[in-house]
């Protein structure tokens, strides 16, 4: 279903490198989890308030702070895709990473309330009404999370966008939570143990490090997170294939938001090469590297006297 509204919604959908087709799936995956989640909280708390249950009700109210980062997510998308100025010439990419810790935050916060709900209801325990149609809509919300985990995972990584790799990580985190919330719920008719209260608890930690987890990860991001290993290795890889470069050092790398990494890197080369076929073979290293990885990269030439194995850096 979500490869047919990329297809409907999303123009020029397979050009992700264009800011434009980015902002395109931002919105798509921003409106979807608007719809998604205000749907599960109301059906969630209306269904919490009829049976009296406050694992359910806790469970709606980590929904509608799924949708108030689904908000967030949309202006995320908006800031991001605005254009270079003069106080930040390369762009607002970064707006994007502030906006999944912004999510962090509210997701942290819900599930700080919720704790504290679930706390007082352990304490005084009231055994919640269920019936069969309960369970059901319960159920259908298990999957209604799942769906939205693939498609925000899925689009995470077709754009590499860290704020829909985080409303991934927080929907499977809620499919979670539901499913645990509906067995609890069904065992709960069969006891006078609280299940309902403990459950909660459950849920509110669970939140609580789904928070922790996308902060740490955005905070990494802000900060300036080195290139993988494997990402590195690639790059030299494909410079060492040259037949004029014998050597590599010196790789920097400046992150400023998706599609927006920069390098420089030293290339080893011998005085006695051609200088216009060495830079000619360079300017094709360079556009491989951003093909290939997404990366623009400036190398820069340095005669070496004495040429050194291939593979080998300072």
């Amino acid at each position: 279903m979500i490869r047919f509204l990329i297809k409907r919604f999303v123009q020029d959908y397979e050009n992700v490198s264009d800011p434009e087709v980015r902002a395109a799936y931002g919105m798509l995956s921003g409106t979807l989890g608007l719809i998604n989640n205000f749907v599960l909280f109301a059906l969630k708390l209306t269904v919490g308030l009829v049976i009296n249950s406050i694992a359910v009700i806790s469970d709606a109210f980590n929904n509608l702070s799924d949708f108030c980062t689904s908000l967030i997510q949309i202006f995320g998308v908006k800031m991001s895709c605005k254009p270079p100025d003069k106080n930040h010439p390369q762009g607002h990419g970064r707006s994007e990473y502030i906006a999944s810790l912004a999510v962090a935050f509210v997701i942290f916060s819900v599930g700080t309330r919720l704790f504290g709900s679930s706390f007082e209801k352990m304490i005084r325990p009231e055994q919640p009404t269920v019936n069969v149609t309960v369970l059901v809509l319960l159920s259908v919300s298990v999957f209604v999370k799942i769906w939205m985990f693939s498609y925000n995972r899925s689009i995470g990584e077709r754009i590499d966008s860290e704020i829909n790799k985080a409303a991934a990580q927080d929907s499977i985190s809620d499919a979670a939570a539901t499913f645990v919330v509906v067995l609890g719920t069904f065992i709960g008719t069969f006891t006078t143990f609280p299940i309902d209260g403990i459950l909660g608890l459950v849920i509110s930690f669970l939140v609580m490090y789904t928070g922790f987890k996308i902060a740490r990860d955005s905070a990494s991001l802000l900060l300036g997170r080195s290139l993988s290993d494997d990402a590195v290795q690639k790059i030299r890889k494909i410079a060492l294939s040259s037949e004029v470069i014998t050597g590599v050092h010196d790789l920097i790398v400046h992150d400023y938001g998706p599609g927006k990494t920069y390098a420089s890197m030293h290339a080893e080369v011998s005085p006695l090469s051609d200088i216009v076929e060495a830079h000619d073979q360079v300017d094709r290293i360079e556009q491989k590297i951003y093909k290939e990885l997404g990366v623009k990269i400036t190398i820069h030439m340095d005669p070496m006297e004495s040429a050194k194995p291939e593979g080998k850096e300072e």
